[in-house]
C-alpha cells in the first residue's frame, strides 16, 4: 500500500485536504471519488528517513518565532496545513521541535485542529499561542493570524537579545570589579597583617576598616555564603507567592532610574500581546484576560482582571482600563480610539511600536550609563584598598626619620 497525499472537494464544495492508502494512484482516486470527493490534485507522499523523536534538548524563542514564520509562510502559499507542519519539521534545526513537529502532525492527521494538537505543549506553546491560532483557524485567516504571531514573537526576540547584548559588558565589569576585590580582601591582606605588625604604631583607619573586612570574610566566610544561599532560596520561595510576587513586581515599578522603563516594556508586551489576540479574533473579554497573563507582571494580571470584570458587565474598554490603575494614559486613550473606530488591533499596535522607541532609548542611555559607573566604582575600591595597604608604610618611613 501507499499513501498519497490529495486535495479535493468534498460534497458541499468546500476545498479539502488529507491522506490516503492504496495501491497505485487510481485506486487512490477511485477511493476518494466513492466518498463523494472531487479530486483537485493527488501525489504519492515522500518517502522521509525516519528520524528518532527527541525527547531532550532546549528550544528557544527563537526556534518557536522561526517555526511560526515557516508556518505562516506555507500556509499562506496554500499548502494545508497538515502539509504545512510535515515540512516546517523537516525544516526544524532543533531536533526537539522537529519532534513535536511530528507528533502533532499525527494528531492533526488524526483530526485534531493544528491548535489543540500544539496546545498539548503548553511550555513551548504558551496559552496566547494557542488561543491565537485557534482563534486563526476558525476564521480561516490561519496564514495571516501565524504571520501576526511571527511578527510578536520575533519582536520578543529581538528585544531579548537587545537586552542581553546590552548588559553583557556591564555584567562582565562588575563580575570582575567584586572577584578584584575580594581576591585583594581574602588573599593580599592576610599576607600583610604580619607585615603591618612589624611596623608598628597605630594603623590608619581605613587599613584597620580593611583589615577588619578581612578577619570577617576569612573566618566566617562560608558562613556569610551559606547565609547569601539561604536568603536566595528563601526569597525564591516567598515570591511564588502570590504576595511575594506581587510585592517583588511593585517594587520593580518604583525603583528610580529603571522602573519607569521596566513598565513601559511591560505595557508594551500587554499591548502587543492584547493587539495580536483581538486581531486573530479571540473573545475580548479572553483576550484581555490573556494579555494580563501574559505581561509578565502581577500588577497588570490583576488590573487586567478588573478590567475584565468590568467590561464583562457592560463597561468600556478604555473606562475600565482607566479605573483599574496600572494602566497609563498613552493605553487608555489609543484604546479609546481603537473601540470608536473599529480598529483596535492598529491602536494597540502603534501603543506597542512607541513604548518599544521609548524603551530602547532608555535601555541605551543606561547602560552608557552604568559603564562609566561600574568603572570608576572599581577604581575608587582598588585605590582605597591600595591606599589602605600604602599609608602604614609611609608611617612608618616617617617614624624611621
Amino acid at each position: 500500500m501507499t499513501t498519497f497525499a490529495y486535495v479535493a472537494l468534498d460534497s458541499s464544495g468546500k476545498r479539502a485536504s488529507g491522506f490516503v492508502d492504496a495501491n497505485d494512484r487510481d485506486a487512490a482516486i477511485a477511493t476518494l471519488t466513492t466518498q463523494g470527493r472531487m479530486v483537485l490534485e493527488i501525489n504519492e507522499e515522500a518517502k522521509s528517513t525516519p528520524q528518532k523523536k527527541a525527547t531532550s534538548g532546549r528550544i528557544n524563542k527563537g526556534d518557536v518565532a522561526l517555526f511560526t514564520r515557516r508556518m505562516s509562510d506555507l500556509a499562506a502559499a496554500g499548502l494545508p496545513l497538515d502539509r504545512v507542519l510535515q515540512v516546517v519539521s523537516e525544516q526544524s534545526e532543533s531536533p526537539r521541535l522537529a519532534a513535536i513537529a511530528e507528533q502533532a502532525l499525527e494528531e492533526v492527521r488524526g483530526g485534531l485542529p493544528v491548535s489543540e494538537a500544539l496546545a498539548m505543549y503548553p511550555k513551548i506553546f504558551p496559552n496566547v499561542y494557542t488561543q491565537t491560532l485557534r482563534a486563526g483557524e476558525a476564521s480561516g485567516q490561519f496564514p495571516e493570524v501565524a504571520g501576526r504571531l511571527a511578527d510578536f514573537l520575533e519582536k520578543e526576540v529581538a528585544r531579548r537579545s537587545q537586552i542581553v547584548s546590552s548588559l553583557t559588558y556591564p555584567v562582565i565589569l562588575t563580575a570582575f570589579a567584586i572577584g578584584v576585590v575580594i581576591f585583594l580582601l581574602t588573599f593580599v591582606m592576610p599576607k600583610l597583617t604580619a607585615v603591618f605588625a612589624d611596623l608598628g604604631g597605630s594603623l590608619p583607619a581605613s587599613t584597620q576598616f580593611l583589615l577588619a573586612i578581612t578577619n570577617v570574610l576569612t573566618h566566617y566566610g562560608l558562613f556569610i555564603l551559606g547565609a547569601i544561599v539561604a536568603g536566595g532560596l528563601l526569597f525564591k520561595a516567598w515570591v511564588s507567592t502570590d504576595a511575594g510576587a506581587t510585592a517583588r513586581d511593585a517594587f520593580f515599578f518604583r525603583l528610580p532610574i529603571a522602573g519607569p522603563v521596566i513598565k513601559k516594556a511591560v505595557v508594551s508586551r500587554f499591548a502587543r500581546v492584547l493587539g495580536t489576540l483581538v486581531y486573530g479574533g479571540v473573545p475580548i473579554l479572553e483576550s484581555i484576560h490573556i494579555s494580563g497573563m501574559s505581561a509578565g507582571n502581577r500588577t497588570f494580571t490583576k488590573g487586567a482582571v478588573q478590567v475584565e470584570n468590568d467590561v464583562r458587565e457592560g463597561r468600556s474598554i478604555a473606562e475600565a482600563m482607566r479605573d483599574a490603575g496600572p494602566f497609563p494614559p498613552v493605553l487608555t486613550h489609543m484604546v479609546a480610539i481603537g473601540e470608536e473606530t473599529g480598529d483596535l488591533p492598529k491602536m494597540l499596535g502603534r501603543v506597542s511600536e512607541s513604548l518599544d522607541f521609548e524603551v530602547d532609548n532608555s535601555v541605551r542611555r543606561i547602560v552608557a550609563l552604568v559603564e562609566p559607573t561600574i568603572i570608576l566604582t572599581m577604581g575608587l575600591l582598588v585605590g582605597f584598598v591600595v591606599l589602605s595597604v600604602l599609608l602604614p608604610i609611609f608611617q612608618a618611613q616617617e617614624l624611621v626619620k
